[in-house]
């Protein structure tokens, strides 16, 4: 979980960093002082709650909250401010809550136990995606899908690189095994995936970079990651068919053939990598 805080007072943002901390020990607390910094960090990574501050210097809070709710609406806007009159333009933001300063951790607490939009626990997963075979991904057990049907192709290739970033070039070319640009069309399915994972309540699976993309594998139930971790069950899964539908699977398959013919027979408790 991502927990954003920001004030431009230095003491009374360490004050509610430390106290969202001791709260939530699990929890990624990110503490910012500028609005515009704390804009740029999610626009890289989604947070689940944001602490905004409404009086600062360099952008008021109500706007930080609706440039934030536009990159991520299901963002928890807890707003902090020693002024009750900006309650009303805050719940017209649909906001979480509303504190008063100077804040306490019990006033925290029944703000986080009343989200707006409740967190699922960090262990539950809710794409589950089979990459043996054809390629296939599912929310909560039902096939997704997309506006566009490249988008799925994309977000194969996305998993087939285990988490590493991958230019808007780089995606071109395998998609669409030419040197010609797709500019404009990466860019909408890139667009279709985003807003597909916002919808679906889990837009922390995608990485959004300038000029670039990939997903987080820890967000995923993944047959190919059990496969690479060593789980017996993906092991015995595996029957020599890789995102079949796809031809630049064909390395990865490549590798796992040979993985798989390397180790038949031996003990399976082993981890892999295709670049090691």
């Amino acid at each position: 979980m991502t927990i954003l805080a920001v004030d431009d007072e230095k003491l009374a943002l360490a004050s509610i960093v430390e106290q969202i901390k001791q709260l939530l020990p699990e929890a990624e607390v990110l503490g910012f002082r500028k609005p515009s910094e704390a804009l740029e960090a999610v626009q890289e990574k989604p947070c689940e709650i944001a602490f905004l501050d409404i009086e600062m210097k360099e952008m008021d809070g109500i706007t930080l909250a609706k440039r934030i709710k536009r990159l991520h609406p299901k963002a928890n806007i807890i707003f902090t401010t020693g002024y009750s009159e900006y309650s009303g333009e805050a719940f017209s933001l649909h906001a979480s809550g509303y504190l008063m300063k100077p804040i306490f951790p019990d006033m925290i607490r029944e703000e986080l136990d009343n989200l707006r939009h409740p967190i699922k626990p960090q262990n539950e997963k809710k794409l589950q995606v089979k990459a043996f075979g054809n390629f296939e991904v599912y929310l909560n057990g039902e096939p997704m899908t997309f506006h566009y049907n490249k988008t799925k192709e994309l977000l194969a290739y996305l998993i087939d690189r285990e988490g590493a970033v991958c230019t808007n070039k780089e995606l071109m070319s395998v998609l669409w095994e030419s040197d010609e640009s797709h500019l404009s069309y990466i860019q909408k399915l890139r667009k279709d995936l985003q807003t597909a994972f916002e919808e679906a309540d889990c837009a922390e699976v995608l990485v959004n970079k300038w000029g670039g993309c990939g997903i987080n594998p820890d967000q995923i139930d993944c047959d190919y990651y059990d496969w690479i971790e060593g789980k017996l069950s993906a092991i015995n899964a595996y029957r020599g068919e890789y995102m079949s539908q796809y031809s630049w699977a064909e390395v990865t398959h490549g590798s796992l053939e040979f993985a798989s013919n390397k180790k038949r027979g031996t003990d399976h408790s082993y981890s892999w990598r295709k670049d090691g």
